[in-house]
């Protein structure tokens, strides 16, 4: 069955667990919908997470056998994958699909800022498929409740991104046209590094000062030269990427592991491979998406590994900006 034939049945599943969590947000209190439903190794779980994750297995087992078969990956399940139908040997499947239920379940969860569901689909090669693997991607946003529009795109490999922006309290759909910054400069723009948590920030903030300083000098008294956003969803920032609301965005915290053990701390929460699952969405867009030294980000396809990513909106910005960033983590021995 063509892959394609995914995209309508993953549409309505987003749209499913969009309402289903937006209903969750209306009757629930804050204090409910943030409490910790469970704190085993990898992302806390919140209540709020759970909507959407026992949402996301009734519909794909009703939809598995229809498509062929699905080896759903997602965080929560045991060994980080479950074969759908239940039964089905994982080598008979047809397809490989990584989810993020909700990816920016904190803003969300405060009401402070969108989050986004997530799916990434391969044809099944194997438990060493990879991010290149992906040749179907869709990412839906959920809203606050003070905001009545949600955007939705997908992307097929080679043939471009698509987007709805959708009023959630009509159903009524308008065309959506997205297109990354043209800037040749970060200079009166948004370009940060992640640092969401405690854990190696004041490390990330010198790189990024230095780095700002390097690229457009300092700032004259009571002038600002370039802005930042931290927006606690990789999806989210892959978007504000592609919507040409970022210039640049870089997300180093793996790289930190061996300066945080050196001084007997661990290594605190990373992106992982279903956080920037719809990365082709974007890339279709023309945002260039790499790994730190340079090489296309192609993490493995399951919920354990440590992914550090960066964006550029373009080449331009990307020829100016990637040798200082490499330069500052190689002097720092961050980078081989």
């Amino acid at each position: 069955m063509a892959l394609a034939s995914l995209l309508p049945s993953i549409r309505a599943l987003h749209r499913r667990i969009q309402r289903a969590v937006l209903e969750a947000c209306r009757a629930e209190s804050v204090e409910h919908l943030s409490a910790v439903a469970s704190d085993a190794d990898g992302d806390t779980i919140y209540t709020i997470d759970k909507v959407s994750e026992e949402l996301l297995i009734e519909v794909l087992e009703a939809e598995a056998e229809r498509h062929g078969g699905i080896v759903l990956i997602a965080e929560g399940l045991a060994g980080g994958k479950l074969i759908l139908p239940r039964g089905t040997q994982e080598s008979a499947a047809a397809y490989r699909m990584i989810v993020d239920p909700i990816d920016g379940t904190r803003g969300l969860m405060y009401q402070k800022r969108s989050a986004w569901i997530l799916t990434g689909v391969a044809r099944n090669v194997g438990p060493n498929a990879r991010l290149s693997d992906v040749a179907l991607a869709v990412q839906t946003e959920i809203p606050t409740l003070k905001q009545n529009l949600a955007d939705e795109l997908w992307a097929h490999a080679g043939r471009g991104a698509h987007g709805l922006r959708v009023d959630v309290s009509t159903g009524q759909e308008s065309d959506l046209f997205l297109r990354p910054s043209r800037a040749r400069t970060i200079e009166h723009g948004y370009a940060m590094l992640s640092r969401f948590f405690p854990g190696a920030r004041e490390e990330l903030a010198a790189i990024d000062d230095e780095l700002c300083a390097t690229l457009v000098g300092h700032a004259k008294a009571g002038k600002a030269l370039c802005f930042e956003e931290q927006y606690a969803s990789s999806g989210g920032q892959l978007y504000e990427l592609a919507a040409g609301h970022d210039r640049f965005n870089a997300d180093l915290r793996p790289l930190l592991q061996g300066r945080l053990t050196a001084g007997g701390l661990p290594l605190g929460l990373c992106c992982h491979p279903y956080d920037v699952c719809t990365a082709l969405i974007a890339r279709e867009l023309g945002v260039i998406v790499t790994a730190p030294d340079g090489t296309d980000l192609n993490p493995p396809l399951d919920v354990e590994a440590d992914v550090a990513w960066v964006g550029y909106a373009n080449a331009a910005l990307r020829a100016q900006i990637e040798p200082v960033l490499q330069t500052l983590l190689r002097r720092r021995g961050l980078l081989s």
